[in-house]
């Protein structure tokens, strides 16, 4: 064992050394939590909106004052008045306003005999958020205008009832148990195998095979030593990341023991598989080079973004085997649920035995050669 210890030794040595790689590891997911998650999580507000009256009756004044009720209180747009609906409509082709709502001529009539009147929304699709966002809020309002005045008391309509078994979840938060993950697999990707590479780049790997070291014990050094610089980048994301995502109780002694128990297997699973993926690179511009298509290969089929059940069926197939994928639903039951152990277990068995599968195949792929 002491063999292992001297490889982790200096690994770690030479990761204090180099104060850039720690704040890499570190910032740069806590950076990407906070710009996506305030980025895609908040609700859509303040659209422009032009209205085109060209009725001027009582039931169109009745739309004009609800859509000045939406700009008061939800602000999902704000209504811009035009004479014209040539003008309005060159204000939207140049980007100034997001949609125009026409009111036709003979609108009120058509109301008041009950002739399906009809509105137009003439809205720039090219952004389909702002875009759903608006019709959506018109929707709402239109429903409400075509509510009776006065409703009856009991009705025969089957009404649902939401019941919501957790605080509201905001984006940042659903947000985190990936960015946690990342985190660990930024540190996996300048650890483990990634640090054998430069040391067959600068030489120093002839110093490993001269010794009676053997396969499996400098695997295990280096897989260990870039666990133990992963598993510090995590307890960051645990701490601060919840911190700042705004998690309930974010430093309960339980469920911090309870995630780190979760980070060490994830580290080992990913510092593990980089080993086996770098087991036969000699090339240090390689690992370099095929950063980007990991992080898009394992991060977003894993259900860290976006839920996995909207996925095709090849994606689905990367998700089931992809470490990623169960880090994040552990990491999603352990900070949004505060659930235990229990609910985790399959997640902890799949890193482990994906750990220990990885490490067997590392060390039967690996040389003793130079």
């Amino acid at each position: 064992m002491h063999r292992v210890l001297a490889i982790i030794e200096r690994d770690l040595r030479r990761f204090r050394r180099s104060p850039v790689l720690v704040i890499v590891s570190i910032i740069m997911p806590l950076v990407q939590l906070i710009v996506l998650g305030y980025a895609f999580g908040g609700k859509i507000k303040n659209l422009q909106v032009g209205i085109v009256d060209q009725d001027h009756g009582v039931p169109a004044l009745k739309l004009r004052e609800m859509c000045q009720a939406v700009a008061a209180n939800a602000a999902t747009f704000e209504p811009i008045m035009y004479d014209d609906m040539g003008n309005a409509m060159r204000d939207l082709r140049n980007g100034k306003i997001n949609g125009v709502l026409n009111i036709p001529p003979q609108f009120s009539r058509k109301a008041l005999v009950g002739a399906n009147p009809r509105i137009a929304l003439v809205e720039d699709n090219t952004d389909q958020f702002s875009a759903s966002a608006l019709q959506g809020s018109l929707d709402g309002m239109l429903a409400s205008y075509n509510g009776p005045s006065v409703g009856p008391r009991t009705t025969a309509n089957v009404n649902l009832s939401v019941v919501e078994i957790y605080p509201y979840v905001p984006y940042i938060q659903f947000l985190l148990p990936g960015t946690i993950t990342l985190s660990i697999f930024v540190s996996a990707m300048i650890g483990g195998g990634i640090i054998f590479i430069d040391d067959k780049a600068r030489g120093l790997h002839e110093g490993y095979l001269v010794t009676p070291i053997r396969k499996f014990e400098l695997i295990l050094g280096f897989t260990l030593a870039g666990a133990a610089k992963a598993i510090i980048a995590g307890f960051v994301l645990i701490t601060v990341g919840s911190v700042i995502a705004g998690i309930p109780d974010p430093l309960n002694p339980l469920r911090i023991a309870r995630m780190m128990l979760l980070v060490i297997a994830t580290s080992m699973a990913l510092i593990s598989m980089m080993f086996l993926i770098m087991v036969r690179v000699s090339d240090p511009l390689v690992p370099r080079a095929i950063f980007g298509m990991l992080n898009t290969v394992l991060y977003f089929p894993s259900g860290a973004v976006y839920p996995t059940q909207s996925f095709p069926g090849w994606m689905k197939a990367i998700a089931v085997i992809d470490p990623f994928t169960y880090a994040v639903d552990g990491f999603k039951e352990l900070v949004l649920k505060n659930t235990g152990l229990m609910a985790i277990s399959f997640d902890l068995a799949f890193l482990c035995v994906f750990t220990a599968l990885t490490l067997g195949a590392a060390t039967l792929l690996f040389r003793r050669t130079l």
